[in-house]
């Protein structure tokens, strides 16, 4: 079992008090039960649209209010886990993009909590939540081009030794280290606010690894709190 070992930088820390998050490091397996993902993903837009997620709306105005601490604006740029919210509020449901990506997507909308996906292999070192300085490269999509840009200076960002991985911390994934079905090594990063129970955040780990171990048996995961003051 290959092993990853996310950073926190205490910068992170005096922008949002509290924060934890559950690293899930997963050696794939094939996917032999794709439906599994619909099956989840179908429940996690039931739950949303009949607003059955207690802690929801306060833990993702958490996250806007976060957002707007290191100078993003939320109503443009939101939090992962409220852009899907907003989608499947207006839609009623989530198209379908890839069996492990819809999975994660599912945890995210039925537990109101942003959640990465990661293709590991293409990491160069170990992942860090940090602050920009404005330099990093981040390769991104624009009219079907791929193109570099840079965060602004002071942004949260996840990046690795090559560069930024994720750009205002859960709200844009790179090209790099997209994840999908084919992976052999996975990584999933859930994020949460103290407005989120601690109880819920465990909950939303567990139920990503049954799913993906429905999805893929013979998967192999190990799961770690991450945060300032987890022991």
């Amino acid at each position: 079992m290959f092993t990853v070992t996310p950073s926190i930088d205490p910068a992170v820390a005096e922008l949002a008090p509290g924060f934890r998050a559950l690293s899930i490091v997963v050696e794939a397996a094939p996917v032999s039960r794709p439906q599994v993902a619909a099956e989840f993903l179908a429940l996690a837009c039931g739950a949303v649209t009949a607003d059955s997620i207690p802690w929801a709306e306060a833990h993702l105005a958490d996250w806007s209010s976060t957002f707007k601490k290191f100078g993003a604006k939320p109503k443009r740029t939101p939090c992962s886990a409220e852009a899907l919210r907003k989608r499947v509020q207006r839609d009623g449901t989530l198209a379908a993009i890839d069996p492990v990506v819809d999975l994660y997507n599912a945890i995210s909308l039925r537990y109101a909590i942003p959640v990465g996906g990661e293709n590991f292999a293409a990491y160069i070192g170990q992942p860090r939540l940090l602050l920009a300085d404005g330099s990093e490269p981040f390769d991104t999509q624009k009219e079907g081009n791929i193109v570099c840009e840079s965060p602004e200076p002071g942004e949260v960002i996840w990046r690795d030794d090559r560069g930024v991985t994720c750009r205002r911390w859960n709200w844009r994934q790179g090209i790099r280290t997209r994840l999908d079905a084919n992976a052999q090594r996975m990584w999933f990063i859930l994020e949460s606010l103290p407005s989120m129970p601690l109880e819920a955040l465990q909950e939303a780990g567990n139920e990503l690894i049954r799913g993906l171990e429905l999805m893929m048996p013979g998967v192999k995961t190990t799961k770690n709190l991450l945060g300032f003051g987890v022991p």
